[in-house]
């Protein structure tokens, strides 16, 4: 009797599998894909190279990853444009497969080859790609898998300082008041991390957009109908205008807050204060520790009012 052995395939390169991740994204194509065996076929294709992505980048529980086949793996899903069709192709790919990809993209933007991290200046070269994962928050399918990709995302100045300046931000104030609570509690948390991240760029767009933004900004501190959702979920204690003042007094509590910051909060003072005087907790107004925030803020802001450098 004989025994025939077969050797394990070769494992493939960074440029063999960022090639491979391509074609088999590319099969997703519904005008190319005529019947629907071929195309489950090409999704399973996308999931096993996904999982072999992942396991490249971060081993498999018995190969540690090697560091720099993760930085090759950085360089050619740039090369061969591959990041485009993560985020486009993100809507038609399984749940296992998202998650996947997720990972991956938390490691793969980190990575840095000369100083450069090549899949954040492919972004920046892309910028449309941030635009639609903003606007993916509207489909709750995918809305979480696109929020940890934009916050990935926006831990880097020029991607947020982009996102800040585009209309597709102005589009938080309305995802953050969707009827989805999961949904909706993770857009806060992206809107959250892009106005707290980078403090000179926030500066830079609040003195451009003052206007425009706390005009929106106002219907999140006053907003009835979220707080009225939040606590038919026994969550009164956390509603949208508590999370809305924990981000406005980020600005006015810093110590070292930009200049800018200091002259919008002066010139605005009056109706700033008005709005802080009618804000309350909920629960009667029993929040001792919101109420000493609360007023801390509005110490802050009347004494930068009364500063005469900060009036023009």
């Amino acid at each position: 009797m004989s025994f025939s052995f077969f050797k394990p395939s070769r494992p493939k390169t960074p440029q063999e599998l960022a090639k491979a991740i391509r074609d088999s994204l590319m099969a997703l194509d519904t005008k190319t894909v005529a019947e629907v065996k071929a195309l489950e076929k090409a999704m399973e294709e996308v999931e096993k190279n996904i999982m072999t992505m992942r396991a490249l980048v971060s081993g498999d529980g018995e190969v540690e990853p090697n560091a720099d086949q993760i930085s090759q793996m950085a360089i050619e899903i740039c090369n061969e444009d591959v990041i485009s069709l993560f985020i486009h192709k993100l809507p038609i790919l399984g749940w296992e497969a998202r998650k996947n990809l997720v990972h991956c993209w938390s490691i793969l933007l980190k990575q840095k080859v000369d100083d450069i991290c090549c899949c954040v200046q492919y972004m920046e070269n892309h910028l449309e790609l941030l635009d639609f994962l903003v606007v993916c928050y509207d489909n709750k399918e995918i809305a979480l898998h696109c929020g940890s990709m934009l916050r990935e995302c926006i831990k880097r100045p020029s991607l947020a300082k982009y996102i800040l300046g585009s209309p597709s931000f102005e589009l938080f104030f309305k995802f953050v008041e969707l009827p989805n609570f999961d949904v909706s509690s993770d857009a806060f948390s992206t809107f959250k991390d892009l106005l707290t991240k980078h403090e000179s760029s926030v500066a830079e767009f609040l003195s451009a957009h003052y206007n425009e933004f706390f005009e929106h900004y106002e219907t999140l501190l006053t907003s009835k109908n979220y707080v009225t959702r939040r606590q038919s979920l026994k969550d009164s204690s956390k509603n949208i205008q508590i999370l809305a003042f924990h981000i406005f007094k980020v600005f006015v509590a810093n110590p070292n807050k930009p200049r800018e910051i200091k002259v919008i909060l002066s010139k605005n003072h009056e109706k700033l204060l008005a709005l802080l005087h009618d804000l309350s907790p909920g629960k009667g107004g029993e929040d001792e520790q919101f109420e000493e925030e609360k007023e801390m803020i509005i110490k802050e802001i009347e004494r930068l009012s009364r500063l005469p450098d900060l009036v023009s």
